[in-house]
């Protein structure tokens, strides 16, 4: 069996046992799960190129220089800002007895990478995705993060197609089922929330954050933010996005004042 073929699903591999061409088998594969896919989210695509755009990462163009084709980045953009404001308006109309600072903490928890890369794994968008030979092996934290980008591409690319309100029905029955979950259990520690929580009570000062630097390669940056209060730095993180950095600057900005 070539060694594409064992990256298949294994109800696809039957594949390997014909005479092929490697570019039409994998467009091949790749249309059945798109199909696939769509069903799943109850939600069909009048245009199936954002939909295959979504799941298309910027290192794969690297290997394939001759595609004219966009990766997913600017799709994911978009969703970030979707899912923002469909999980806060869905929190404020159902959470109505809790206070501004806790409503921030859940929708953190509900909208950070390590959630949309879970719900990106439970809905099948791993094996969707189009990545570098390099990439395609990690199966680490860097893959996390595409996943995450890609479920938030994935949205982008629903509200494209349909509107807000396919937009909004997508992530209804991906990320509310787990609110409960996430809010009871109280599973993610949203250092951002309580960072400025302390800040605005003891010197009534909202914290900003400022890129520092960005290293590494486009497919695995790494950001370095500052936390300030005013002009003053308090302190720094580091992380594969800019919120994971947020979170682990803010963090160290507890530790620095002592909250």
């Amino acid at each position: 069996m070539t060694t594409w073929c064992r990256l298949l699903p294994k109800r696809l591999r039957f594949y390997s046992i014909v005479k092929f061409v490697d570019l039409q088998v994998f467009v091949d594969w790749r249309r059945i799960f798109m199909k696939d896919f769509q069903k799943k989210i109850n939600y069909h695509f009048q245009n199936p190129s954002l939909l295959k755009q979504a799941f298309l990462h910027r290192s794969y163009l690297n290997e394939h220089k001759d595609l004219n084709l966009e990766h997913n980045e600017r799709l994911e953009f978009l969703g970030d800002a979707v899912l923002e404001l469909v999980v806060t308006d869905w929190l404020y109309r159902n959470y109505s007895d809790k206070p501004e600072g806790e409503l921030t903490a859940y929708r953190a928890a509900l909208v950070n990478a390590n959630t949309c890369a879970d719900l990106a794994s439970e809905w099948g968008m791993n094996e969707l995705l189009m990545l570098s030979k390099g990439e395609a092996k990690d199966t680490g934290r860097a893959r996390q993060i595409i996943l995450a980008n890609a479920f938030e591409a994935v949205v982008g690319a629903i509200y494209l197609d349909g509107g807000y309100e396919p937009a909004r029905a997508f992530i209804a029955q991906t990320v509310f089922p787990q609110a409960d979950q996430v809010i009871k259990k109280n599973l993610v520690e949203d250092y951002k929330s309580h960072f400025q929580h302390r800040a605005q009570e003891a010197m009534g000062i909202t914290p900003t954050y400022q890129v520092l630097s960005e290293t590494g390669p486009d497919h695995d940056k790494k950001f370095t933010v500052g936390l300030y209060l005013g002009d003053q730095k308090i302190a720094e993180g580091s992380g594969h996005a800019k919120q994971e950095a947020e979170q682990s600057a803010a963090r160290a900005g507890l530790e620095a004042k002592g909250w």
